[in-house]
């Protein structure tokens, strides 16, 4: 049995993201006013003096497996730093200008109004990583604990099934599961809490929720795929500071998706398509979805006589208020993206994200006063969220995307009638709200000729503007060290080959966003075989998503293996 070195603190976050580093610097900040308070009488309670604090990341560095869109409401930030801007965070541009296009084949309707959802005007455009390795800094400064490289591999918990911190991963092993002459074992972190951060589909997240049940009595959790470029393009293609949101081309009307175009600085332009991962024919494949966006007449004269920069492909937790797991148990909170923080409806995360932290980091400091690091104390925190302008803002929007599960036409009537009530759901939504994209792809066989398999008969990758998968993994910087265990852990291979095959068709070869799962023909069996090159992975978790038999388990690699999207 492996021996492992144990490390106590006090507080450990999974995941540096925004959640998580906005959680760890506000938790810092508060504890040193309620003690001042107590301290004077001014507060009554118990002071909670100076406690360890630290951060894991899997990424060599933080910001490096950050991916957003992204504009920015600075409305958390602003709580967070009200002198954000004095202190140098790196905003890019700030949103001067909305559109919303409606598309068809090859034409675009510009609304004349702007959905109020989608309008931005005054907002912040922002490279997330940026943002992340910024607020890094700011934690680092205040005496926060930041290891990067060190993925945590599992969650650790006590005889009465309290979380008590989590493993991180070992490090040395090669393909064969051997230790190698540069083996590490993982580190026991000991923690009073434990917050997870991870993001969307944390891993961690995923293992936590099944084995205590804080899926029960919730919806299911729906997700979408957002695969980006960032563009350098000819002066005049494209105003820095405007952002457009698209709907139609190239999504069917079964299928949830849409485009986006935001101008950033120096004739940079981030691009990208979001692809409902709860369509209905298997053959739907989001990479090609965003390529064939990129033809449109529009969207192709504004990248006329530009370059392609940088890539990146990562899923969002789109389901939101009805589809939210509890949000603790004892020892554990989940906070931002792996807890369904995100609004559908704006397409944004990053400030209910950064606010879940701060509410956690409030409910951290009374467990600590009164120390108490059970439900009976943790439970607050979903009180704090519920009594928070989050509620505000997600409960109105808490049906938008069960609308999209019963086609665009009715959602576009049941979303302008929610907006006008509030969140209420009317005729045409379907009878079950948000059904597991998993449950909802439909076998070939039952399809009943709707499958198209014409859908990206046209589509040619020149690799000028339209990239294969590989071109564009390479422009994702990914590095993964080859020998060592796939983190890509398919439990029946025999499924892959067999029914699989036969009733969907292979799926995994059009939904990874990054050509990670090839079917080749192994001519001693003589059928085609599952292959898994694990070193594209962009980790956008897709896999673990989409995969209708779910036996695809995507675990944390060793530690700073991944996509680079440093700027991203």
């Amino acid at each position: 049995m492996t021996e492992r070195e144990q490390i106590e603190m006090d507080v450990v976050f999974v995941g540096a993201g925004p959640a998580n580093l906005a959680a760890a610097l506000w938790l810092k900040k508060e504890i040193a006013i309620h003690d001042e308070l107590v301290e004077h009488g001014l507060r009554h309670g118990n002071k909670v003096g100076d406690i360890e604090i630290g951060i894991v990341e899997k990424g060599a560095y933080v910001g490096a497996h950050i991916l957003s869109g992204a504009v920015m409401d600075p409305i958390a930030i602003r709580e967070l730093m009200p002198d954000f801007l004095e202190q140098g965070c790196p905003v890019d541009s700030v949103v001067t200008e909305d559109a919303f296009w409606y598309m068809t084949k090859n034409r675009a309707f510009k609304a004349p109004i702007t959905p109020p959802p989608l309008k931005n005007k005054g907002k912040y455009i922002i490279s997330l990583s940026k943002m992340c390795e910024w607020l890094a800094e700011k934690c680092e400064e205040a005496g926060i604990n930041i290891f990067p490289e060190f993925p945590a591999s599992e969650v650790l918990y006590d005889e009465n099934e309290k979380v008590i911190g989590v493993r991180t991963g070992d490090k040395g092993i090669d393909k064969e599961g051997n230790k190698k002459g540069n083996f590490e074992p993982g580190v026991d972190l000991l923690a009073k809490v434990t917050v997870l951060g991870e993001g969307s589909r944390g891993s961690l997240a995923k293992q936590l929720t099944a084995r205590l049940g804080l899926n029960e009595g919730k919806e299911a959790q729906v997700f979408s795929l957002g695969v980006k470029e960032l563009w350098e393009i000819p002066p005049g293609n494209f105003s820095e500071g405007k952002v457009v949101h698209t709907l139609g081309f190239p999504s069917d009307t079964k299928t949830y998706g849409g485009g986006w175009i935001y101008g950033l600085k120096n004739n940079v332009i981030s691009i990208g398509y979001v692809t409902g991962l709860d369509y209905l024919d298997p053959t739907i494949d989001p990479h090609a979805e965003f390529q064939k966006f990129k033809t449109h007449p529009k969207v192709a004269e504004i990248l006329k006589g530009g370059k392609m920069l940088k890539y990146g492909a990562k899923t969002i937790n789109t389901g939101g208020y009805y589809t939210m797991p509890r949000l603790y148990a004892d020892g554990v909170l989940l906070v931002g993206d792996c807890a369904s923080f995100l609004n559908g409806q704006r397409i944004k995360g990053i400030h209910t994200g950064m606010k879940s932290g701060m509410l956690a980091a409030e409910t951290i400091i009374g467990a600590f006063e009164h120390g108490d690091f059970t439900s009976h104390t943790l439970r607050h925190f979903e009180e704090k969220v519920n009594l928070s302008w989050i509620y505000d803002e997600l409960h109105p929007v808490r049906n938008f995307h069960a609308a999209f599960q019963s086609g665009r036409l009715s959602a576009l009537i049941n979303t302008g009638l929610q907006f006008l009530t509030k969140g209420m759901a009317w005729g045409f939504m379907p009878k079950e709200h948000h059904v597991a994209g998993h449950e909802r792809m439909q076998q070939i066989n039952d399809r009943h000729g709707h499958t198209d398999h014409s859908r990206y008969a046209n589509l040619k990758f020149d690799k000028e503007t339209i990239f294969d998968k590989v071109t564009d993994v390479f422009h994702a910087g990914v590095a993964h060290d080859e020998d060592q265990p796939s983190h890509l852990r398919v439990l029946d291979t025999e499924v892959c080959a067999t029914k699989c095959s036969e009733e969907y068709g292979n799926p995994c070869e059009k939904f990874c966003p990054a050509a990670v799962y090839e079917m080749e023909f192994n001519a001693k069996s003589g059928r085609q075989e599952l292959k898994v090159n694990f070193s594209n992975c962009v980790h956008c978790k897709t896999c673990d998503v989409a995969d209708p038999y779910q036996i695809i388990n995507w675990v944390t690699p060793e530690g700073g293996g991944g996509p680079d999207y440093k700027g991203m």
